[in-house]
């Protein structure tokens, strides 16, 4: 939520704490920086330090940083509290899926992540209409500031309900491997190095006008990335364990995820532009008008689980067919208000197309390979979002709403076959593998 929460917030701090173009942009990127950098490190230290432990470190710390963020005084203060923001939630969102795994079997564990994906586009669905509702209501005279302050509260319950809660012992950071416990630091640098290289040439090239030094960053973090998976080969322990892609199967199931994930960021801002921009809604009108998508979407990830396994099996490849075809509609020109069924049902896709793939693959990872999963299947999101959003919306800018939809149809499609030849490794089992050495081999 905090992604999105902070965009129809700019015009107010703006006017408020007298920010540069700049330095609103770097509100945005600053926090999405910081999180891209070092959400696999945080997923690294959750092995290293206790998952449950570095949860509450990454809470607090995000916490704080949110109260910093509401209380800031100058935008140099409020951009380095957003990037403080970001360490924060890197350290936290990863523990999340590695618990799922550590504490919950069968179908706990499916209604568990049935449960963690709606939270997760919600978040980024909701972090619009609420930062519109926020912004609009100017609680206490505080203008802009309760889009931040929100998160202390929140913040406070869930670190005194976490300390509270009823798990087991958290067994990272005390057993594992031989070594397990050294901390690959020059894989640290290089994999941030490289996101920050990808990510900040995306998300500030479009409005920069892709000046040079977005190429040069971008060919950079290509280097600096590969430089990294070869590094990893030889790191004992890895940052990031990339034996768990070895499987047939696994390599497209990560990719249909961020397809997924990808085109409806891509979809939710060119739809929210068109409504702006071409049909002069009200950001929070153009926020409400995407509630039906919200509901398909919660209605289909908490009801899956309870399907018969053979319906089960057809979702993943199903679920981006329905939404492509969802914005293939939108992108006739229909008006947004008649196509509220449709939006539903393609909320009901994208649920379908990623919480059950990303399930079956969770099932088959070993628990000593728990992290890189997690830390593959939040940072593949990530930058898929972020780069749709650039590319896609640099389509919709140059093209119009119907070419840009109509490329990311043609991606969720493509994003199906990738589904299909997982979910098919999956029912076969040719997904797990199998070597002496255990099924992920070493």
């Amino acid at each position: 939520m905090d992604g999105s929460i902070a965009n129809v917030a700019l015009p107010s701090i703006q006017r408020d704490l007298g920010a540069t173009g700049a330095m609103q942009q770097l509100v945005l990127s600053g926090y999405l920086l910081m999180l891209a950098g070092f959400i696999v490190t945080g997923a690294r230290l959750g092995d290293v330090a206790g998952h449950r432990r570095v949860f509450l470190w990454g809470l607090a710390l995000f916490t704080a940083a949110s109260l910093g963020c509401g209380a800031a005084p100058t935008p140099a203060a409020l951009v380095t509290a957003r990037a403080v923001q970001g360490v924060g939630a890197a350290l936290l969102i990863p523990q999340v899926f590695s618990l799922i795994q550590r504490h919950f079997h069968g179908a706990a564990r499916r209604r568990a992540v049935g449960w963690y994906s709606m939270v997760l586009a919600l978040g980024v669905a909701l972090g619009q209409l609420l930062g519109g509702l926020l912004v609009s209501a100017d609680l206490f005279g505080l203008s802009w500031r309760p889009v931040f302050l929100i998160n202390v509260p929140v913040g406070a319950l869930l670190l005194v309900t976490v300390v509270r809660a009823p798990l087991s012992a958290d067994a990272g950071g005390r057993t594992g491997r031989a070594g397990a416990r050294r901390f690959d630091v020059p894989g640290v640098v290089a994999l941030a190095l490289g996101m920050g290289a990808f990510t900040v040439p995306l998300t500030l090239g479009r409005e920069a006008g892709w000046p040079w030094w977005t190429w040069a960053a971008l060919g950079a973090s290509l280097v600096l990335l590969a430089w990294f998976v070869r590094h990893q080969a030889r790191a004992r322990p890895p940052l990031l364990d990339l034996a768990v892609l070895r499987p047939r199967g696994m390599k497209s199931g990560l990719i249909a995820c961020a397809v997924v994930m990808g085109c409806y960021a891509a979809f939710l801002f060119t739809f929210t532009l068109h409504v702006q921009h071409d049909l002069e809604w009200t950001p929070l009108a153009a926020g409400i008008a995407f509630l039906p998508y919200t509901i398909g979407f919660g209605a289909m990830s908490l009801t899956w689980a309870r399907m018969p396994e053979r319906l089960i099996r057809a979702l993943p490849v199903a679920g981006p067919v329905v939404l492509a075809g969802v914005v293939a509609a939108v992108a006739t020109g229909a008006s947004p208000w008649s196509l509220t069924p449709l939006l539903a049902l393609a909320g009901a896709g994208h649920a379908a197309g990623y919480s059950p793939l990303i399930t079956g693959l969770s099932e088959v990872v070993p628990s000593d390979r728990v992290s890189a999963l997690s830390a593959l299947n939040t940072t593949g999101p990530l930058l898929a979002q972020t780069g749709a959003i650039a590319v896609i919306g640099g389509v919709y800018l140059a093209a119009g709403m119907s070419w840009a939809l109509g490329t990311t149809a043609v991606v969720l499609v493509a994003g199906a076959g990738c589904a299909a030849v997982a979910q098919g490794a999956i029912s076969s089992g040719d997904v797990v593998g199998a070597d002496a050495a255990g099924p992920f081999g070493r």
